[in-house]
């Protein structure tokens, strides 16, 4: 039985992104580290989008980048001030192509393709089972996400961000090739919180995204009903569709972090680390990243990693507002950004404001239901 001091349970998002920043640290040169996944990531299978200011540690694989967007409802649509932050795009296939290609330069960096069935913490080290083999190591960090756990309480409120979107050619040019559509809830909601999304590539090409936050899933004649009504709204008559994307991304503040245990840890969606109010996964998975690398150099005990702060609770009340009501969904955004100043926004969704800028969103959004909110939440934590 093959021992490594690492094991990453999944080789998605966060466990790359961990391993690459543990590489580049120079501090583990010396650690035997083993991915384990079914299949060895290529494809093109997800866009990640976040806003950034200034230079960034994943510059050199951004296919495109933004100064401005656009956010619309059904009365008024407003390019956004940005303030000095970018909109910044990166493709699934090179992320996996670029950190892939940096890890096989370590031999300390081990991939197998198996599927991880089990895994037990016996105080001293941890027993990973696959579907062929069996391993041991001193820390496991497991990203293989279990819908059960967040689904078999009902404390903390559970939706999707879900998703279908096209990357089309269309023979005219109908899009701004500088400006994509951040959220547009113009579109039909249906009783739920539902946009449209649009990153544009050139005046021909973009890539055009059904989303929804919401309880349940759609079936996909919907979606792509919903992106082909769109596309004949912008007087696209004519289209090629280049790629497909799909997806569900849980939106909850369950706290995952409460299932880790000295030398097991739950990383990427597994363990809370897309963030909860909007579904984006990059930017916070990438802070998360960075500050566990950290934490390995210095502490041993994964139940101290994770902290609760005030943005969890944030999350939580708007949550509890969608999934009680989720056509309010749009109503609470348009008036985030109706002012068109997105900056502030863009600070308070990463979790970098104080609390008197937290008090200058929070005002914006209404009143009565957060207080509301508020005021079932307390006593429930």
């Amino acid at each position: 039985m093959k021992h490594y001091n690492y094991i990453f349970a999944g080789a998605g998002l966060a466990s790359l992104m961990t391993v690459y920043r543990m590489v580049q640290s120079g501090k583990f040169e010396d650690k035997s580290i083993l991915l384990i996944d079914p299949e060895i990531k290529q494809a093109n299978d997800r866009t990640w989008c976040f806003w950034q200011k200034g230079e960034g540690y994943w510059d050199t694989i951004l296919f495109k980048q933004w100064n401005t967007a656009v956010f619309a409802n059904e009365k008024f649509s407003n390019d956004l001030d940005f303030d000095g932050y970018t909109y910044k795009m990166i493709r699934g296939a090179d992320f996996y192509s670029y950190v892939q290609s940096e890890l096989k330069k370590y031999p300390n960096v081990v991939f197998v393709q198996q599927k991880v069935i089990d895994f037990v913490d016996s105080g001293f080290n941890v027993l990973v089972k696959t579907g062929t083999e069996n391993y041991t190591c001193n820390k496991l960090f497991n990203s293989i996400y279990n819908p059960a756990i967040p689904a078999s309480q009902i404390k903390y409120p559970l939706l999707q961000q879900h998703f279908i979107g096209w990357h089309v050619k269309t023979t005219k040019p109908v899009f701004n090739a500088d400006k994509p559509t951040f959220m547009d809830f113009s579109i039909p909601q249906k009783s739920n919180t539902r946009f449209m999304y649009v990153l544009p590539f050139s005046a021909t090409e973009a890539i055009v995204e059904y989303t929804l936050f919401s309880n349940d899933l759609l079936a996909d004649a919907e979606y792509e009903q919903a992106i082909e009504e769109y596309l004949k709204n912008l007087g696209v008559d004519n289209y090629e569709i280049v790629d497909e994307e799909r997806g569900s991304i849980p939106m909850t503040s369950y706290p995952f972090w409460k299932n880790n245990t000295k030398n097991i840890i739950n990383i990427g969606s597994a363990g809370g680390w897309t963030k909860a109010s909007t579904g984006y996964t990059f930017r916070h998975a990438d802070k998360k990243s960075k500050a566990l690398v950290h934490f390995l150099r210095t502490q041993d005990d994964f139940t101290t990693f994770h902290k609760k702060n005030k943005f969890w609770f944030y999350d939580l009340l708007l949550l509890d507002i969608l999934a009680r009501t989720n056509q309010k969904g749009s109503a609470i955004f348009s008036s985030m950004f109706k002012s068109g100043k997105a900056a502030p926004i863009f600070k308070f969704l990463d979790e970098e404001t104080t609390f008197s800028e937290d008090l200058g969103v929070i005002s914006k959004c209404p009143k009565g239901l957060f207080i509301a909110a508020l005021f079932r939440r307390i006593g429930n934590l």
